[in-house]
């Protein structure tokens, strides 16, 4: 049995608009929320309240039930981005230390680490059938 505080009412789903509920599934289907953070972060009491509401309300299929939540997940085009710039943002620090380790080891060392690339001068060709 579901322990209520004293001070909380205990609400019913016709207790919320419509309005409440799209806007409650919006930011669950924008993935800026899962539906058990939308429940805790809106205090809505019932276990499955917001997973019913996706059911009849939202654009995606949430009638059949995840085995165990193994099956990949599609991700909005907001959450590769953010995926993506994360990545980015690991390896510009990766390639930051990387370099500032080259660095420290020419200086105290004297060892050239970077490879010298060798570039032709523009306008030469190596080609014998000119």
């Amino acid at each position: 049995m579901e322990y209520i505080a004293p001070d909380r009412k205990r609400r019913s789903q016709k207790d919320y608009t419509v309005a409440f509920k799209l806007s409650v599934i919006e930011e669950i289907e924008k993935g800026a929320l899962t539906y058990r953070q939308a429940q805790q972060k809106y205090g809505i009491q019932g276990a499955s309240t917001v997973l019913s509401w996706l059911r009849k309300y939202s654009k995606l299929d949430w009638t059949t039930p995840k085995a165990y939540g193994l099956a990949p997940k599609e991700q909005t085009p907001e959450q590769r981005i953010k995926e993506l710039e994360t990545a980015l943002a690991l390896e510009k620090q990766k390639n930051l230390l990387l370099t500032t380790v080259i660095n420290i080891a020419e200086k105290q060392y004297g060892v050239a680490i970077k490879k010298k690339s060798f570039r032709k001068p523009p306008g030469s060709c190596s080609n014998k059938d000119k």
